[in-house]
């Protein structure tokens, strides 16, 4: 006889579960987003060259914050599979591996920012201008990466026993902290020398480390059953790999984004840095409308998950339904904000007519691909959810190396950059169709042969 089920994750309605899991995740990550475009909107009011160097760096953050948000959420799945399965004493080792495993990423991060900047650079462009800039940009922005690397870890620790709304403070003062100093910094305001880029990065690095000071006390505080201690503490490769079992195909996924990024800016500047700096300021945007869907899939992961570990097949079903509905409400909104007021928005960056010229079009025909790219990010997390990280990784694969820089390739050899923004809503919609069918086969061999536990 098992005891009753008590746990919020298999017991409370799914819809209101999943928000109350998720708006908090989401309003922190819109937060997230939001002082990133207004970095880049502080950087393009300094020097359009200073935009292009960031945009430059883009690709190497995106592979370091892959590494993070990989390990993170091979924890986080992992650990709330464990909690559904009432095993406190494994939880407790999974946090003791995770927290391990964000100090050896940092290390990496180290590496790279002290030795492997300059040479990033100037593997994409001549420009002096440009690679001074991204030099400061990204040389503090590694060096001092360990403050996001242990934010990201109990951030997700946070979301795994459901304690969101914690994670969601520490996010949001993070980002307060750094939207203040960006001008203080940047311009040289108040008496404070002007920095450029390195400024930028600065705040950036003070807003990550409030954080995660913050997330760090929350975590000690409010997980009790959960929190981080060393004692006793015995290395489990077991562990890792099981980690890493659910949390490498995300890695890899987000590594496989850099590595598109890194050879999209290739493409781009075949045409002007003006270009590079245009596309860096889509992304951004399209970053912020798609941060409210990242919170959705942070929540639904461990609810799926969870109810996977306790075999509630219609909990999992439901809760893949409602992220797709809410899911839709989000892009669909965003996609109009973007085809309405494209103009607008690139004037919130000081751009030129010659950036105008470039970006105009972009946002128009980008943003047709965002109820694609929603639908692909909410069956990718079903699949992880349920262990199928394979089928996850081939869709992530598909989307970027098979379909998106390929096609933005041979569209580049027109000489037409308008040709060049068709590639993203062509290989996003090719990708939602193999997400489609690759569920359909998850579905009947992962979920439908489920058989529910029993409660008395």
């Amino acid at each position: 006889m098992q005891a009753p089920r008590t746990n919020k994750m298999e017991t409370a309605p799914v819809s209101k579960l999943l928000l109350s899991i998720s708006l908090p995740i989401m309003l922190s990550m819109m937060v997230q987003a939001l002082y990133n475009v207004v970095d880049s909107i502080f950087i393009a009011r300094y020097s359009e060259k200073a935009l292009s160097a960031v945009s430059l760096t883009f690709p190497m953050q995106t592979l370091m914050i892959a590494v993070g948000i990989g390990t993170c959420i091979g924890v986080n799945a992992f650990l709330a599979r464990t909690l559904g399965q009432k095993n406190m004493g494994k939880a407790k080792i999974i946090v003791q591996h995770g927290a391990l495993l964000a100090l050896f990423a940092y290390f990496i991060a180290l590496l790279i920012g002290l030795f492997l900047t300059r040479q990033f650079f100037t593997l994409q462009t001549t420009d002096a201008e440009i690679v001074s800039y991204g030099i400061d940009y990204m040389s503090v922005c590694m060096v001092f990466s360990f403050s996001m690397f242990g934010q990201q870890l109990f951030e997700k620790l946070l979301q795994a026993s459901g304690r969101s709304m914690f994670s969601m403070i520490s996010q949001i003062i993070g980002a307060i902290v750094n939207i203040i100093l960006d001008p203080i910094l940047i311009y040289g305001l108040g008496g404070f020398p002007s920095l450029g880029a390195k400024g930028a990065a600065i705040a950036t690095v003070i807003g990550q480390t409030m954080g995660f000071i913050c997330a760090f006390f929350f975590h000690q505080r409010y997980n009790k059953e959960l929190k981080l201690s060393f004692t006793g503490f015995k290395f489990d490769f077991a562990i890792v790999k099981e980690i890493y079992k659910i949390g490498l195909p995300a890695m890899i996924m987000q590594a496989i984004g850099s590595i598109t990024n890194f050879l999209l800016n290739g493409v781009f500047l075949t045409f002007s840095t003006i270009t590079t700096a245009a596309y860096g300021i889509c992304a951004r945007l399209q970053n912020f409308v798609f941060m409210p869907v990242y919170g959705l899939t942070s929540g639904m992961l461990p609810i799926m998950s969870y109810n996977y570990g306790a075999k509630q097949k219609e909990r999992i079903l439901s809760t893949r339904r409602y992220a797709l509905l809410y899911m839709a409400v989000i892009v669909l909104v965003g996609t109009a904000i973007i085809q309405i007021l494209p103009n607008q928005l690139l004037g919130l960056f000081g751009a030129s007519d010659e950036m105008r010229q470039i970006g105009l079009p972009a946002l128009r025909i980008i943003s047709i691909s965002f109820i694609f790219e929603g639908f692909c990010l909410i069956s990718q997390t079903s699949f992880q959810s349920v262990g199928r990280n394979r089928t996850s990784l081939i869709c992530s694969v598909t989307r970027q190396i098979v379909t998106l820089f390929p096609l933005a390739y041979i569209l580049s050899l027109s000489g037409n950059i308008n040709y060049v923004w068709v590639a993203f809503p062509v290989a996003y919609a090719l990708n939602a169709i193999l997400s489609l069918v690759l569920w359909k086969d998850v579905k009947k061999k992962n979920i439908d042969t489920l058989s529910s536990a029993e409660y008395y």
